[in-house]
């Protein structure tokens, strides 16, 4: 029993996502009080995380969770439910707030960040955006909070207010709404006209009547139109953000954007489409083909990239098609490997953008290039970026193996050889452009006087920084060993199985 089973299950829902925004208003009133503000924002999001375990448990044990907030027209309404896979992202989300928020802290006091109030309170409204995404009951409710998801991180990426921000907060903004209002919004109209309705459904809303033309219309418009995706051309808006503090970009890279992105791709490929029903639509095979492409080409440009978080950017992009890919091959097996794959790249991906920022707070290096016998001064931070790089891969024993393990045995399934061969080239690109960061920082010697003698990680790398390292690295390995619970969750989401 959980400490919220006295709450009916929508008032769970409804707190889930006014909790932050409590939080966010709590933290403008703590203001300049830094102890006071970072407390707060730690006790919001453990109130939110065993939020969403007693709305987990509910689901395990079949309790239907449901709340309709507006209703606009008859069958349009703002509303919320709770289904397995909106679950996962919630828990990871969740989660991983907690964690980003405790190295925030240690990053933000450490690096002497300006208006960290109002960085603390964009994040929580965020988080509560995010909330809703996961349970939206329909493409509706979706689509308003998905646009306020990108409003809400926009003070995030210029938070350091300097024209390069500036820029990068243009290039964000205009990439995000440009796709969702001119392809997203059209495939959620296109959706009603043909279907009469924009509610998730088990196995998805066309039926025979069904205009076979549209729907393969929408779904390219759907696949484009959720540019936090970042499918190739509308991927610049990802590394044009890195401007923004590092906890930032572990927000978007890993706990918020673009995992709201590919979360909605496959809550709409099972919900709306219906997993077994892709394999028919003519435009499928043509979507899943450009999220291969966006696997390698973003692969081949991360290998170039000299600066450790346009690195990481360019990585996101690439895992981020994993995801899109597996939603695309009309297998329950893949599509398990894809739901998978956006936990285990959670955590790989938020360790070593972790790690980049505790780097840079130490010692002022942002260059590969530069980060010569750097595993001698920062041990425990490069060995905790040897871990995620690890799992990113997908080798053993990391959390990483098990999901492209299911993408690799879906798209053999699927006799999709091409996309085999397009996984295995692109994890081997991952060990090209992942494995010299820290090979670089612990196998050559490092510069002569390039720190005094009595130089420490602890002295120079805040505290709650490496406490935050260190749970997210370790995850990377307990989800290898552990990974059954989240295995269990991914079963219950219909149409989706990691039988074979």
């Amino acid at each position: 029993m959980n400490i919220w089973s006295a709450l009916e299950p929508s008032q769970l829902i409804n707190l889930s996502i006014i909790v932050p925004v409590i939080g966010a208003a709590l933290l403008v009133f703590a203001g300049k009080r830094p102890n006071l503000r970072e407390t707060v924002s730690i006790a919001t999001a453990v109130i939110l995380f065993t939020l969403v375990l007693g709305i987990a448990d509910n689901t395990f044990n079949q309790v239907p969770m449901a709340t309709t907030w507006v209703v606009l027209l008859s069958g349009l309404n703002i509303a919320f439910s709770v289904e397995p896979l909106g679950v996962l992202f919630a828990l990871v989300a969740s989660f991983l707030w907690i964690i980003t928020t405790i190295y925030a802290i240690g990053y933000m006091r450490g690096h002497h960040e300006q208006n960290q109030t109002r960085f603390f309170c964009c994040f929580a409204l965020a988080i509560s955006t995010v909330m809703a995404i996961c349970f939206s009951a329909n493409l509706l409710t979706l689509f308003i909070f998905y646009e306020l998801l990108t409003l809400s991180t926009y003070p995030l990426v210029t938070h350091a207010g300097n024209e390069e921000a500036k820029r990068g907060g243009r290039v964000y903004l205009g990439i995000l709404l440009t796709t969702s209002i001119a392809f997203l919004l059209f495939a959620v109209l296109g959706t009603w006209v043909s279907a009469q309705t924009l509610e998730f459904t088990p196995g998805g809303v066309f039926n025979d009547v069904s205009s076979s033309g549209l729907i393969a219309v929408l779904l390219v418009l759907f696949c484009y139109g959720i540019g936090k995706a970042a499918l190739m051309p509308f991927h610049r808006w990802l590394p044009a953000a890195m401007v923004a503090p590092t906890p930032v970009s572990a927000l978007l890279h890993a706990v918020a954007v673009v995992k709201a992105g590919v979360f909605s791709i496959l809550k709409i490929a099972i919900y709306i489409f219906g997993i077994d029903n892709l394999s028919e639509i003519a435009t499928t095979d043509l979507m899943l083909y450009i999220g291969a492409a966006t696997v390698l080409l973003s692969s081949f440009v991360a290998t170039t990239k000299d600066n450790l978080k346009a690195r990481l950017a360019y990585s996101t992009v690439s895992q981020l098609s994993y995801i899109v890919v597996g939603a695309l091959l009309a297998s329950s097996i893949a599509a398990a490997g894809a739901t998978l794959h956006i936990v285990t790249h959670a955590f790989g991906k938020i360790t070593l953008f972790f790690c980049a920022g505790a780097i840079m707070v130490a010692t002022h290096k942002k260059n590969i290039s530069e980060m010569v016998g750097l595993g001698h001064k920062m041990p425990l931070t490069m060995i905790a970026f040897a871990i995620g790089a690890l799992s990113i891969i997908g080798l053993p024993p990391m959390a990483g193996t098990w999901s492209k393990w299911y993408l690799l045995v879906g798209a053999l399934e699927q006799d999709k050889l091409i996309i085999v061969a397009v996984l295995t080239l692109s994890s081997l690109l991952n060990v090209a452009y992942l494995l010299p960061i820290p090979i670089k920082a612990f196998f050559t010697p490092a510069e002569p006087n390039q720190q005094p003698e009595s130089w420490t990680e602890t002295q120079h790398t805040p505290l709650p920084s490496l406490i935050a390292i260190a749970v997210t690295a370790s995850a990377c390995l307990l989800l290898f060993f552990f990974p059954q619970p989240i295995i269990d969750l991914i079963n219950l989401i219909p149409g989706v199985s990691t039988e074979f």
